[in-house]
C-alpha cells in the first residue's frame, strides 16, 4: 500500500515537471503563475482515488468486520489456509486495544529498536540529497551549461526515471537499500567534485560533460527511486506491533517532513557558502548503508506479529527482546 502511495508521489513530481516545462514556453513571464493552477489536478486525482483503496485486514479486524478481514487476507495470501495468521491478527488487535498510553509505551526498552529505526531511516532518506535534486534540478542543470528550456527538460527526465524505477522496490528490502546506497554514493561523488565544479559556485562544463552529468544524475535518482525512496516509508511501517503502530508511523512521517523542510530551506544558503563542498553529503550515504548492513534485518514477507522473532535472532537487537516478550507474543497468537 505504501509503495502505491510512493508511486503516487512520484506521479505528482513528474506532473509538476511537465507542467513547468510546458508553461515556460508562455511569453510575457506569466507562465509560473499558470503552472500553479494545474497543481490542483493531481491532488484531486489522489483524493478521489483514495476512496477506492481497500482496507487492510488489521484495520477491518479493529473495526469489527471479521468476515471482510478474512476475505481481504485470503485475497492477499491467495490461500484459504489462514487460521493461524488470522488468529495472530485478532490477538494483536485485542492486545492493542488494551494499550492506554501508546506514546508512553513507545519509549519502553522492548520498543527502543523500532523507535531508533523510524527516526534514523527517514532521517537518512532525506540526507541522501534526493530532495536537492528534485527541488532544484532546473537550477542545478542550468549551472551545468544548460539553457532554461534544457534544464527544465532535464528535470522532466529525472522525474520519469524516479517514477518508473519505483516499481522495483516491490521485490526486496535490505538488499535494495544497500545496493541503492552504493549506487547513489558512486554517482553522487562522480557528479559533484571540486576539480570540475570549481570554487566559484558556477560550473563550467563542456556540452559532452554536461550530458554525462545528466546521465549520472539519472542513475543516482534511479538508485534512490528503487531503494531509499519507497523503502524509507515502507520499512518503518513493517516493524511496529499494532499496539504502538500509530505513534510509530507518526514519528516516522514527522521526521521525514521535518528534514524535508530543513533541507529545502537551507540548501541554497549552504550552496552559496560551501560551493561544491556541500555535495560531499554523499558521505552520509556511506554511513546509512553501513547502518542498514549492520542493524536492519530483512522484513519482506514477515508478518507484523512475527517481527519480534526476527529481532530476537538479530546479533544486536536481541538484547532488547526478553524471553518473556516472546512467550507473551506466542500465547497471544494462539486463539
Amino acid at each position: 500500500m505504501l509503495n502505491k502511495k510512493r508511486v503516487s508521489a512520484h506521479d505528482r513530481i513528474l506532473c509538476a515537471n511537465l507542467i513547468n516545462y510546458g508553461t515556460s514556453k508562455i511569453k510575457g513571464g506569466s507562465g509560473w503563475r499558470i503552472s500553479l493552477v494545474p497543481a490542483a489536478a493531481p491532488a484531486a486525482v489522489i483524493s478521489i482515488g483514495s476512496l477506492f483503496l481497500p482496507d487492510t485486514p488489521n484495520s477491518l479486524i479493529e473495526r469489527g468486520f471479521s468476515e471482510q478481514a478474512k476475505q481481504m487476507l485470503r485475497r492477499i495470501r491467495g490461500t484459504d489456509d489462514l487460521f493461524e495468521e488470522y488468529g495472530d491478527l485478532v490477538a494483536a488487535s485485542e492486545e492493542s486495544k488494551l494499550v492506554k498510553h501508546p506514546w508512553a509505551n513507545i519509549i519502553q526498552r522492548k520498543y527502543r529498536l523500532q523507535l531508533i529505526m523510524v527516526i534514523l531511516i527517514p532521517f537518512f532518506q532525506q540526507l541522501t540529497g534526493i530532495n536537492v535534486i528534485m527541488f532544484y534540478a532546473a537550477v542545478l542543470f542550468k549551472t551545468m551549461a544548460f539553457g532554461d528550456d534544457s534544464s527544465l527538460m532535464s528535470a522532466v527526465i529525472t522525474g520519469i526515471v524516479n517514477l518508473f524505477t519505483t516499481f522495483v522496490s516491490f521485490f526486496s528490502r535490505r538488499k535494495l537499500l544497500l545496493e541503492g546506497g552504493l549506487q547513489m554514493f558512486i554517482n553522487c561523488y562522480r557528479n559533484f567534485n571540486g576539480n570540475q565544479a570549481g570554487t566559484t559556485g558556477e560550473g563550467h562544463f563542456s556540452k559532452t560533460y554536461s550530458t554525462l552529468l545528466v546521465i549520472f544524475i539519472c542513475i543516482y535518482v534511479l538508485g534512490f527511486a528503487w531503494s531509499w525512496g519507497p523503502l524509507g516509508w515502507l520499512v518503518p511501517s513493517e516493524i511496529f506491533p499494532l499496539e504502538i503502530r500509530s505513534p510509530g508511523q507518526s514519528i516516522s512521517a514527522s521526521v521525514n517532513m521535518l528534514f524535508t523542510f530543513i533541507i529545502a530551506q537551507a540548501f541554497l544558503a549552504f550552496l552559496c557558502h560551501f560551493k561544491f563542498a556541500l555535495f560531499y553529503f554523499c558521505g552520509w550515504v556511506v554511513i546509512m548503508a553501513t547502518f542498514i548492513a549492520l542493524f536492519l534485518p530483512e522484513t519482506k514477507n514477515v508478518p507484523i506479529e512475527e517481527m519480534i522473532l526476527v529481532w530476537k535472532s538479530h546479533w544486536f537487537w536481541s538484547r532488547f527482546i526478553s524471553d518473556d516478550d516472546i512467550r507473551v507474543g506466542n500465547a497471544e497468537g494462539n486463539p
